[in-house]
């Protein structure tokens, strides 16, 4: 809280300045704290602040920088210590904002979108800093000088603990203004903030508000075999059985029946609000019904079972994701290949044996629809396969980011399963057109130089 006297500054030409009937006296929202007390301050108003951030004790233990990640705190201190760092998944965005929490010295909040990087959080740094971290968020509810925070729990704590803390650091940015609620940040003082994304929005708007710019960012084609691993990138067709293609042509025909008019009728509209017209008649909920039924048929058919099959076979002992664009699926693979599930409805305990067993080797496959998409730390993983998923270029930079990180003689390997002549071909399309072609990556659905390549190609065929 502030209190000002003795000035002649008039509180209402104080941009975002509303009075508190309540309280009968001047609000702004706490992120203006900073630009206030410089206003007052210059119009020679005496104030008195309560809000005081701790400064941070102790030796920090970090690994020696990449040049991008030294350069990445140079651009963003030079923003004045507000932007956003966008760098590939795997290049090491979380050491990189480590290392600012330790070059600025001062308490900090870590806002999160998951409990697993919660978790992965709070493990890092408490491996670089000799103090207790707080973590709210998945049961626990303690607020320390260096915190870290899921975007839900940061919405129920900010009223409280805004005023404790110098710098927020806010991973996966892009998020913020939806998932990420954009009220966090106008509950918090901190004037130096950090926003730590592989893929910033085309409009970052709310991003600008409430961090600031992007200030420093790299591609995977630029990383990619200095601080990436070098990839191949494969899409193995999918051909749907005679049943199966006969039950996506009727489902479509409903779907198209009702959706097409739709288009014609407002040209330009979005998919979210034909869903809100479709819901609102009968014809329209049944067209919603075909369009979930077609699109479960293309997440895991025949042809999709057997290649997912061959394919681990082929890297069978090494350490392989697999990613689908649902639960249902991740469960139906886990039950029928005997692989462990990660999705957000197992426990802590649960997620991180798994991972240590991951790991350490003695699991060789994970599978699962978004747990694994954002943040967490494999480098273990050298192949990954992309069962199903949607037309989001920014989910797939992220899922083939999990097996980029490098390690010495490593050389990753993407597959991605597409069922031809269906939709789902031109998702992979979008997708690729989101992914800046790495130098060595082969981009075609074949594995030129392995004794493998005719067998993957054929993977899926109809039989």
């Amino acid at each position: 809280m502030i209190e000002a006297q003795h000035g002649n500054e008039d509180p209402s030409r104080i941009p975002e300045a509303a009075w508190d009937s309540e309280l009968r006296g001047w609000r702004v929202p706490a992120d203006h704290h900073a630009s206030v007390i410089g206003r007052l301050a210059d119009e020679g108003v005496r104030i008195s602040d309560e809000c005081r951030t701790a400064r941070l004790a102790g030796i920090w233990s970090l690994p020696e920088l990449r040049w991008y990640q030294r350069e990445a705190i140079a651009r963003w201190t030079a923003s004045h210590r507000r932007g956003v760092i966008a760098l590939p998944t795997g290049a090491g965005k979380t050491l990189t904002a480590v290392a600012a929490i330790a070059e600025l010295g001062v308490a900090t909040l870590v806002l999160v979108p998951t409990r697993v990087l919660l978790d992965q959080w709070a493990r890092t740094l408490a491996a670089a800093w000799p103090h207790p971290i707080g973590r709210l968020g998945d049961g626990d509810h303690q607020v320390l000088p260096i915190t870290v925070a899921t975007y839900a729990s940061a919405v129920a704590w900010a009223p409280r603990i805004g005023d404790r803390f110098g710098l927020v650091i806010v991973d996966e940015a892009h998020h913020v203004g939806a998932w990420c609620p954009a009220e966090i940040f106008e509950m918090l003082i901190a004037p130096a903030r950090l926003g730590l994304t592989a893929t910033p929005p085309a409009e970052p708007a709310a991003l600008r508000r409430h961090l600031g710019p992007v200030s420093y960012a790299l591609t995977i084609d630029e990383l990619v075999g200095d601080a990436l691993a070098p990839f191949r990138l494969a899409t193995v067709p999918i051909a749907l059985t005679r049943p199966e293609r006969l039950r996506y042509r009727e489902a479509r025909a409903r779907f198209t029946a009702v959706y097409a008019p739709f288009q014609r009728a407002l040209p330009g509209a979005s998919w979210a609000e034909f869903v809100r017209a479709a819901r609102q008649t009968a014809s329209g909920r049944e067209a919603l019904a075909a369009w979930r039924e077609y699109r479960a048929l293309l997440a895991y058919p025949e042809g999709k079972q057997r290649a997912l099959r061959e394919l681990l076979a082929l890297h069978a002992g090494q350490r392989t994701l697999v990613f689908t664009g649902d639960n249902a699926t991740a469960y139906a693979i886990a039950r029928e290949l005997l692989v462990m599930p990660i999705t957000h409805e197992i426990t802590r305990a649960e997620r991180a044996l798994a991972l240590a067993r991951f790991e350490r080797g003695e699991l060789d496959v994970l599978v699962s629809s978004q747990v694994l998409d954002e943040g967490l730390d494999v480098p273990e993983a050298e192949i990954a396969i992309v069962v199903g998923g949607t037309a989001s270029a920014r989910r797939h930079i992220q899922r083939i980011g999990r097996v980029l990180r490098p390690r010495p003689g490593k050389r990753a390997q993407i597959y991605e399963l597409a069922v031809s002549e269906t939709t789902e071909v031109a998702y992979v399309e979008r997708r690729r057109a989101g992914l800046a072609a790495a130098p060595n990556e082969t981009p075609n659905d074949t594995l030129n130089g392995t004794a493998s390549a005719a067998r993957v190609a054929q993977l899926g065929g109809v039989p």
